[in-house]
Formats: C-alpha cells, structure tokens, sequence
C-alpha cells in the first residue's frame, strides 16, 4: 500500500479568500494528475497568515467558510483525493460587556465534497511575532485519517515543536505526521525547523511532512522549503525556498511502519543567499499585494541605498525603479560618480536633484529664529527632511512607492531622520545591520541570481567608509562605536535580551555598552514612526520589539 501526496507550497494573500481558493483548487487537480491522493496546505492557507484582527470580524469568518465550501465542491469529483485545508472556524457572541469567543486554527480534511474530519490546533504561539491566543481557542483532540490505507495525523505548526499533540496523534493511530505550517523567516530558521522536527519524529517514532507557506506578508516573509522526513529523521524529501511548488513524496506500508521513498531534496543554501530571497520577495509581495508597481528612492552613492536599488531591481525589474540623487553642498564628488555609475549598470531611470538652494532657502527663513545658535544636527536634519520631501512629492505625483535606505544599526541608535530618510512606505533593510550590509553587498556582486545585472555595486560604494554627508568631512564612525562592535552589542542587547553587565563581562568596552544601549532606548520614538520592514532576523525592530517611548529603565 502506497500513499501519494503532494504539499500546496503557495504564495496566499491574506483576505483573498476566493483567489486563496482557486489556488488550492488548482493544485488539488495538478496534485491528482501526478497521482497523489492527499494534498496538505499550510496553516490557515484559505484566509493567509497573519489575519490579525481581521480575524475578529464575524464577516471575515464567514467568508472563510464560503470559500471552504467552494474548495470542496470544486475538488468532488476528484474521487478518493483527500485534501487538507487550513482556515480558521467559529466565532463569537457579545455579553453587554465583554466577547466571549471560540474561534479555532483549523484544519479541515475535506473529501470528494464533505468534510470527513477537522482538527483544531492545540498549540497556540505568544511571542516574538505571534499573537494567537488574542484570536484562538486551542483545541485538545487528535485527528487521524486515512487515505489510501494509510493513517495521517493532523498537526499544525506550534504542535509539532511540543511532545504532547504528536503523541496523541501516534496513540490515536497515526502512521504518518502531516504538519500545516505558516512560520516566518529568519536567518538559519530553515535548518531549525527542520532539527526540531527531527526530534519529533525521532520521538514519536513516525515520519513526518512539513507543509509549508511562502511569500512576504507586511512585514515577514515566508520561504517554504517544505521537507518530509522518514522516521530517522533523514530528510527525503526538501521543496526549493521562496518559491512556489508542488512537491511531491511517497509513503510505503510495510509490516509494521511507512518507509519514505527518496524524492527530489534541494541542496541547503547559504545564509547570503535565503536572506537575499527573502528581501527579494518581501519586496515583491508587499509592492504587488498592495498595488504598487514601481518604486523610487534615494541613491546617495553609499553603500545602504546601492544595497536597497540592487533588491529593488531584482525584486521588480529595472523598468519599474526610479533612482533620485539630491546631492547636498556636502555631497562627495565620488558619491555623484558612484551613484551615477550604479543607475547605469542597473538601467534605472536616474535624476540629479541638488538641494542646495533648498537648503539656503531654508537656512534663510530660519535665521531669525535661530539668531545666536551655532549650527549643528539641526541644520543636518533640514537637508534629510528636505530629500524626503521630494522623494514623496514624486511618489504623489506618479503613484511609485518610496523605498526608504536605512539598516538596523541607524534603527537601532536613531542615525537616522525623522521625516527625512525615515521618509517613506516601505523600508527594505530596516532588520539589516551595517556589517550584514556589506556582506550581502558583496555576495550580490557575485551572484546575480535573477539576471538582472552582474556586479551592481561599484566597488568603491562598498570599500569607502560610510558617511551621511550632512556636514564637512562627516564619518559614520565619528559618533558610533565601529560597526562590528556596534552590531554585536545590538544582536546581543536587543535581540537577545543580554544585560549591560553581561556585555562588559565579555569585554565590550563600558562607554560603548551604556552608550549604545542609552541609544536604543532613547530612539524608540523614532522607530514607532518609521515604515514597516521586512524581518530577517529573530526578533527585529516591528511586533517583535514592544517597548514603551516613555521608559526610566536603564539596565
């Protein structure tokens, strides 16, 4: 007895039921086609991942369970084709005071036009991106099905990480695990996912398939590699990342367990390579699913804006990116040689705006004001604030999105601008910090993995040290801790939740401990202002970072 099946690793957008639906169709009848006869979708694949408080609206749940329905009708007729669909289900009802709800992360096995079993997830998430238990119930009982004379145990995403639904299942009579997922990217999170479900099938003694979602949603981005796993935990089977697919793999009874049969295992890539992808396809999807087809930016002729044009590029093509120099008084002639030299090679329609007149102008209706005053960021931020103006001018006037340049070390400390380069909807590498920059910099110099153009970035972009050029001979590095120790007690601090004294202790220089850590929490005014980004990272700058602007905490 042999169980084909075929894992819908598709791009959703959340609340297009009706066309989430028409993908799962699709792939039901081209999953029949090649013979298989189970078909797994991510979690909650008919309404996308994360709904939010969409999820809340009585209307929305009842479009989700239209498009249930229109799932089944139009897969009947494929006759023995079991198909597994995630949705949520239920609802709520109002006292005078408060809601009182059961809503569940459902999976509903759906065959030859009924729905035959349901499974509830057990296993709700609260942290770092995760917000379930606002919107669910868990639930607390196994789903076994068969098809095919095979027994298929139903887990969602967060259940397989934990011993207790798995074992259920196993005691339930499950022969095989079928797992629906929808777990944002971070670097290196391919290769922990697919540890921790090695332990899960090493513990329950079962083998297991990782269906997997794909594509940019706000601010993260899903890559998913879905995977089958034999009982020994060797991979069998790997979808390709960021990608679209329609994977396919076997399971074959024997005596007493289901053997794996080999299927196509794409090789494991660098980190360079996922997080490129992934920036790629954050971009793609959060300009396409909104309606944006072009985008502008500013191209300054350093290394953060050179990064955000190659993505740019790669994501929408060169004839839908625009790239605006406004060079300053303070602006290097190699910034102008470089920056020009870039838009070249990556064909982008590329304007020179100066500002200097703007700048007098402004200097001038302000010197009465500030008779007395020295110059100082003041006049630093005029000139952001000034290229910022512009850049959404333009966007107004010609529907292109702002792409906005800054990285997470400048999130991180406030090097940044207040409507000015904070300017803008979307912001690129905003979970990027300054020493990831120059390696994906470099990495995109040797590799062009959409074939947009070889070697963008002219060299001397990457090996100059940065600067804002907002003043006379300005350097990154003159008011900042240098790059390396900067990002290191920014992953360390901020990400990891790692104290001041614990960096000191691991000889991190005191002053630039305090002085960074001072430096984050002095900027989150900033930050709950600037453009959603995509997350690359574990915990980024977005819904992984709460905290509060009004805050005497200093440790």
């Amino acid at each position: 007895m042999t169980l084909n099946l075929c894992v819908a690793q598709l791009n959703f957008t959340v609340g297009d039921m009706l066309g989430n639906a028409r993908k799962i169709i699709d792939s039901a009848h081209a999953a029949y086609q090649k013979g298989a006869r189970l078909l797994i979708t991510p979690e909650l694949s008919i309404c996308g991942y994360a709904a939010e408080d969409l999820l809340l609206r009585p209307a929305f749940i009842d479009a989700c369970d239209d498009a249930l329905k229109t799932v089944a009708r139009e897969t009947a007729g494929l006759k023995g084709m079991a198909v597994v669909v995630g949705h949520p289900q239920g609802g709520g009802m109002r006292t005078r005071s408060v809601a009182v709800t059961r809503r569940f992360n459902m999976a509903s096995v759906l065959v030859e036009g009924q729905v035959v079993a349901h499974y509830a997830k057990q296993e709700l998430p609260n942290y770092q991106v995760f917000d379930e238990r606002r919107y669910f119930t868990p639930g607390d009982q196994a789903c076994v099905f068969d098809v095919s004379g095979v027994r298929v145990g139903l887990l969602i995403c967060e259940d397989a990480w934990f011993e207790a639904a798995a074992q259920k299942a196993k005691e339930a009579g499950a022969q095989v695990l079928a797992v629906l997922n929808a777990s944002p990217f971070h670097a290196g999170k391919g290769l922990e996912r697919e540890q921790h479900m090695r332990q899960r099938v090493l513990a329950c003694g079962l083998p297991l398939v990782y269906a997997h979602l794909v594509g940019g949603q706000d601010e993260v981005v899903f890559e998913g590699r879905s995977f089958a796993l034999d009982a020994k935990g060797i991979v069998q089977m790997r979808a390709p990342a960021f990608l679209e697919d329609l994977p396919c793999v076997a399971f074959k009874a024997q005596s007493d367990s289901l053997e794996v049969l080999p299927a196509t295992v794409t090789p494991v890539r660098s980190d360079e390579a996922d997080l490129w992808d992934a920036l790629v396809l954050g971009v793609r999807d959060y300009l396409g699913k909104n309606g944006f087809k072009k985008a502008i930016l500013g191209l300054s002729g350093g290394i953060d804006s050179a990064l955000v044009l190659a993505i740019a590029v790669d994501a929408i093509g060169s004839d839908q990116v625009h790239a605006v120099m406004m060079p300053s008084p303070y602006t290097a002639d190699i910034s102008w040689i470089d920056a020009r030299e870039m838009a070249k090679r990556m064909d982008v329609r590329y304007d020179e705006i100066s500002i200097a007149s703007l700048f007098e102008g402004f200097k001038h209706t302000l010197v009465g004001q500030f008779v007395g005053l020295a110059e100082d960021t003041t006049e630093e931020n005029i000139q952001a604030r000034i290229r910022g103006t512009l850049l959404m001018a333009m966007s107004n006037k010609t529907g292109a999105i702002v792409l906005t340049t800054g990285n997470k070390s400048e999130m991180a400390t406030g090097y940044c601008t207040l409507y000015g380069d904070m300017a803008g909807g979307f912001a690129v590498i905003k979970d990027v910090v300054k020493t990831l920059v120059f390696r994906l910099s470099h990495w995109r110099n040797e590799n062009d993995p959409y074939g947009t153009c070889s070697r963008p970035i002219p060299e001397r972009i990457i090996t100059r040290p940065p600067s804002a050029e907002l003043r006379p001979d300005q350097k990154d590095q003159d008011s900042l801790p240098d790059y390396e120790v900067l990002d290191a007690i920014i992953a360390r601090y901020m990400e990891n939740d790692e104290g001041i004294e614990a960096l000191v202790a691991d000889g991190f220089d005191r002053s630039d401990v305090e002085k960074v850590t001072r430096l984050i929490k002095l900027n989150e005014y900033k930050r709950r202002q600037a453009p959603v980004g995509i997350r690359v990272t574990h915990r980024s700058f977005g819904k992984d970072w709460r905290y509060p602007m009004t805050n005497k905490f200093r440790a």
